[in-house]
């Protein structure tokens, strides 16, 4: 066995077959896991080597399991794929597309250096073979061979395989490298298209451990891939933090030693993600990824995100950038350390951290580690505001059952929108992000909404209970605050009915009317409290007054109290209930609340009724200035700006365009929505300012 380091022009230079054997499973590969994130990479670094001609930046691809193959033919080397398949096939694929596109537009010699990467040259083959380099076995030999041997321009809809995910790849990347080549005869094609060209030869690196052919293939793939514990995110980030540091010249032993805080068992242990275990170092590296990019990065991709972030983006050297991220790493386990304390108060950040430990989700801690990033210098009590106003937007909605699918995006939108804004600007701005979605998927409650539904909600059987003890815990720490008390001790402690779930035999009533309305408040926000420890259940399901005096005898929550003082001299009924229930409820609104004014509307996305509202009606009405700067919000285009003209036209690029939509296609050279796609410059998406328009219409219009 022998491990080369190799870049595609290396690997495929010579006459040879890649063989994937049947017993492969299929190509699984998707856009948004791994086709786009490999664009963009690729990408990056195309655009690095344009802009700084001397660059030699490279993109690591992973490593390939090879094994010589027994049975070769007269003049090529045949190699089984043990592992890698997958890669080895997107990248046939992507240089099949550029190929294609490059013979098109008449630049023969670069599609050849292309071609010579997937086709063996015909005088090797043997009479009735296949040219292709990469030869599938498995059901996916159909497709493969088929798109890869049509003839440019490719026609991916008219093929006999067009639903197959090896096509769809192929189309994929046929779309975007045109879109971003753009027009043949414009003056960046041809240097656009000699540095793509070069990256794929040689600016991609694999490494590929080459097998004889007496070797335990078998023994080997399962080694790499099943045996012992896979790589996680944070083991990839840190090969490649002290690979870099080490050709940075640093002492990687001494920064290993005081800069890498991620050996310890805090680091280690897997937490929950969803229905997924990831260790708290690749989380963490996760979002602190989302913090630093302003961009949602999926789990899968946390390691390549990192790498093209340090490489690409980034300002600092990695000597420079380690010290950050463990000042950061230490904030973040600081705060997870005091939310699992059972005592003791919380600041804003930390009791955001337990209310989401409480509600199963992590969706905001990105946020946290942005407002909390060295260097941004953001004042405590602004740093306390933007957490309270994005805890109140999380919880709210979980009030409401809301789901949370497309928080994270919002929370990626909000760092995007307001990376460069001015400290003193940062709550106002944030806040007014909130308050301005208005989707039934992201968009803030309104107290009244909040009133309405709480009010009748089962609570005890509608929320985890971890979620409803943080509610009322929330609700104890907030009358605690109104004495100067400290807040209650985070123990778990037992929530209590009140009014009974086996009530009927101690607490009889006298119809069937008055049963339905008692059993319907059992389970309500108003008829539920906390105990210090549970009560025994003969006295927890005895009447009334054997029960108060027994909560009156060990109670040391002001939640409980307060009951116990309101029925002094009545007993606790259906309307005492009600009433604790608005009680309660008024009490939650004031722990989250929202801006004055605000209401949360919703206006159906699937609607058409905005269809006629042009950007000349936002001028008229003043929500746009001539003049003003739109911004595009798509991470591939970052930093491209366009203008509102006077009459409602956009300019971009020396040209005007009828419609956001129309200036969103001339950019991407694909179908866009403009709405959605241009920004004007607090952030707000174009769709956004139309639907603030839409609102201020009376209605009968």
């Amino acid at each position: 066995m022998e491990t080369f380091k190799r870049t595609p022009l290396q690997l495929f230079n010579l006459p040879q077959h890649f063989v994937i054997p049947l017993f492969q499973r299929p190509y699984v590969w998707r856009e948004d896991e791994q086709w786009g994130p490999l664009w963009s990479d690729i990408r990056r670094v195309t655009e690095l080597r344009i802009a700084e001609p001397r660059s030699t930046a490279t993109h690591f691809l992973g490593a390939v399991v090879l094994q010589s193959h027994d049975a070769q033919s007269k003049r090529l080397t045949t190699w089984n794929v043990i592992d890698g398949q997958q890669r080895l096939t997107t990248l046939q694929i992507l240089a099949d597309a550029a190929c294609a596109l490059l013979a098109g537009s008449g630049h023969a010699r670069l599609a050849g250096q292309l071609e010579r990467l997937t086709h063996n040259d015909e005088i090797y083959v043997e009479e009735g073979d296949s040219r292709l380099k990469v030869r599938h076995l498995n059901k996916d030999r159909a497709a493969f061979d088929e798109v890869m041997i049509a003839e440019p321009p490719v026609d991916h809809a008219a093929m006999t395989h067009s639903d197959s995910q090896i096509v769809r790849a192929h189309a994929y990347f046929s779309t975007v490298v045109e879109q971003w080549l753009g027009a043949p005869d414009s003056d960046h094609y041809e240097v656009q298209a000699k540095e793509l060209t070069a990256v794929l030869l040689d600016g991609l690196q694999l490494v590929s451990i080459e097998l004889e052919a007496s070797d335990n293939s078998q023994e080997i793939f399962e080694t790499l891939n099943a045996r012992g514990t896979p790589l996680t995110a944070a083991d990839l980030v840190r090969n490649f933090v002290f690979q870099r540091l080490d050709t940075e010249g640093g002492d990687t032993a001494k920064a290993y030693r005081e800069d890498w805080p991620f050996e310890t068992k805090f680091w280690m242990k897997e937490v929950s993600v969803g229905r997924n275990l990831v260790s708290r170092s690749s989380l963490f590296l996760n979002q602190w990824l989302i913090a630093r990019t302003g961009e949602e990065v999926s789990p899968q991709s946390t390691f390549n995100r990192f790498k093209s972030y340090v490489e690409l983006e980034s300002s600092h050297s990695m000597g420079e950038l380690l010290p950050i991220i463990k000042t950061q790493a230490q904030q973040y386990e600081s705060w997870t350390e005091a939310a699992g304390r059972p005592g003791g108060s919380l600041t804003a950040a930390e009791m955001a951290v337990y209310r989401m430990q409480a509600a199963g989700v992590e969706v905001l801690k990105p946020l946290l580690i942005w407002v909390s990033e060295p260097g941004r210098a953001i004042p405590q009590e602004s740093a306390d505001r933007i957490i309270n106003a994005a805890e109140s937007w999380m919880v709210r909605r979980q009030l409401l059952r809301l789901s949370g699918s497309d928080i994270g995006r919002i929370v990626a939108d909000i760092i995007a929108a307001n990376s460069k804004v001015p400290v003193s600007e940062l709550v106002e701005r944030v806040t007014g992000h909130l308050a301005r979605l208005n989707v039934t998927s992201t968009y803030w409650p309104g107290d009244e909404e909040l009133r309405q539904t709480l009010a009748i909600e089962a609570a005890y059987t509608r929320f985890p209970r971890g979620r409803l003890r943080m509610i009322l815990e929330a609700a104890e720490d907030h009358y605690r605050a109104e004495t100067g008390q400290p807040q209650i001790e985070r123990k778990g402690y037992p929530v209590e009915h009140l009014l009974p779930r086996s009530w009927k035999d101690t607490w009889p009533v006298g119809s069937a009317e008055d049963a339905e309305a008692r059993q319907a408040r059992v389970h309500r926000l108003g008829n539920l409290t906390l105990l210090t420890r549970s009560l025994n259940s003969k006295v927890s399901n005895g009447p009334w007054p054997a029960k108060r005096s027994a909560l009156q005898d060990h109670n040391t929550i002001t939640l409980t109290g307060r009951v116990i003082k309101r029925t002094e001299h009545d007993a606790w009924d259906e309307a005492l209930i009600d009433e604790r229930t608005d009680e309660l409820i008024e009490t939650l609104l004031r722990i989250w609340p929202v801006p004055e004014g605000h209401h949360g509307r919703v206006v159906d996305p699937q609607t058409k009724a905005g269809d006629w509202v042009e950007l000349k009606h936002l001028i008229e009405a003043g929500l746009l200035t001539p003049g003003e700067t739109l911004l595009a919000t798509h991470r591939d285009y970052k930093g491209r700006e366009a203008t509102v003209a006077a009459d409602g036209a956009i300019m971009l690029d020396g040209k005007l365009y009828k419609s956001p939509s129309a200036a969103g296609i001339a950019l991407r050279k694909r179908s866009t929505n403009g709405w959605y796609f241009w920004a004007v410059s607090d952030g707000r998406r174009l769709r956004d300012v139309r639907t603030e328009f839409q609102n201020s219409m009376p209605a009968d219009e």
